[in-house]
């Protein structure tokens, strides 16, 4: 098989599709498509981005395809301390700000913490000096025990949401990273437990000094990203799930 081909196949793999489903969707007919698979026919670099289109290849891997068709990438990559992306970045700040008082942060695609806003270290205090120092993985602070997890409440809950989502995640992008980080979090300790059947989100449950915060999660993404590295930003905000933790956020 041509690099490609291989490429192509795993995808199609992951996606759970057969070669005639796959063809169909790209209007490709399934022997051309598998040919290519096999690497008894060259894709063009149309066909490498349409079938891409149709696996919900993200962008950082449609480059990937693109080079092992011997293309040149379809994508830039922006360098988020770099000029090109410093509006874009300063107005996903201003978006975390405009959550506050509510806790919200600025992630990458492995979960590494970019920025976050000022009712962040609320949910950080007391967590080990290491786990706060950057580059801070927002997952692995939260599940660690010497990071937020002794102040979970239900922390069985949120580790099975957490771990959950991770998996799929790691499946969808494909990303080594993101799997190995998958395994290192389920190591850690905390049991897990099913999310509460008459329950609509899984709630995160804080303690804060004596008082019970509860949270539910937002994930923002831009909508029409071009850039690899913008395609791969989140907000993760952190919204009150009842009215004595949003008046007391307020009240701070």
């Amino acid at each position: 098989m041509s690099d490609v081909g291989v490429l192509l196949k795993r995808w199609r793999g992951d996606r759970r599709l057969s070669q005639l489903a796959l063809a169909g969707r790209a209007g490709v007919s399934a022997r051309h498509l598998s040919f290519v698979e096999t690497g008894r026919s060259r894709p063009t670099r149309d066909m490498i981005l349409r079938l891409a289109e149709e696996l919900a290849v993200p962008l950082r891997s449609r480059n990937e395809l693109l080079l092992a068709g011997g293309f040149a990438p379809a994508h830039p990559e922006g360098d988020l301390g770099g000029p090109g992306l410093a509006a874009v970045l300063a107005s996903l700040r201003a978006v975390l700000e405009g959550h506050e008082p509510f806790p919200a942060v600025l992630l990458d695609r492995h979960w590494t913490m970019i920025d976050g806003n000022a009712a962040v270290p609320l949910l950080t205090a007391g967590a080990a000096p290491e786990l706060l120092e950057p580059p801070v993985n927002v997952l692995r602070l939260s599940l660690h025990p010497d990071g937020m997890a002794p102040r979970i409440l239900n922390l069985a809950e949120w580790r099975a949401h957490v771990l959950h989502r991770l998996d799929r995640q790691a499946q969808a992008t494909g990303d080594p990273v993101l799997r190995e980080l998958h395994d290192e979090l389920l190591a850690l300790p905390g049991g897990l437990a099913a999310a509460q059947p008459d329950g609509l989100v899984v709630p995160l449950r804080f303690a804060a000094g004596d008082r019970e915060l509860s949270f539910f999660s937002v994930t923002s993404v831009l909508g029409t990203p071009l850039d690899v590295t913008l395609s791969e930003l989140a907000i993760e905000s952190f919204l009150p799930a009842d009215p004595d933790t949003a008046r007391f956020l307020r009240s701070r």
